[in-house]
């Protein structure tokens, strides 16, 4: 199992780009990828450069067909804190 935690957060330069794919595309139907964003589904294409690469095609191409998709959505968004919050760090203490 391979787990990628915080996919996405940053964007992929054009060197990430094809690392990925060949990752995604060796990994597929051989072991578990769990891809772990703060970032919706629908969203990704995007992140991934969308129309102007054709690796974001491919790429999505193999993470959507034959997944399972766990959306995890707050019941009460009024009552979400950060880890800093959790933790009691202010902005100086969390860096």
């Amino acid at each position: 199992m391979f787990i990628i935690d915080e996919w996405l957060l940053r964007p992929l330069t054009e060197q990430d780009t094809p690392n990925l794919l060949e990752l995604i595309h060796k990994r597929r139907r051989h072991s578990s990828t769990i891809f772990c964003s703060q970032y919706r589904e629908k969203g990704w294409y995007e992140k991934l450069g969308a129309g102007n690469t054709p690796l974001a095609d491919a790429i999505i191409d193999r993470i959507s067909h034959d997944s399972y998709k766990i959306s995890i959505e707050s019941t009460d968004p009024s009552k979400d804190i950060s880890m800093r919050e959790v933790y009691g760090l202010g902005q100086r203490e969390a860096q």
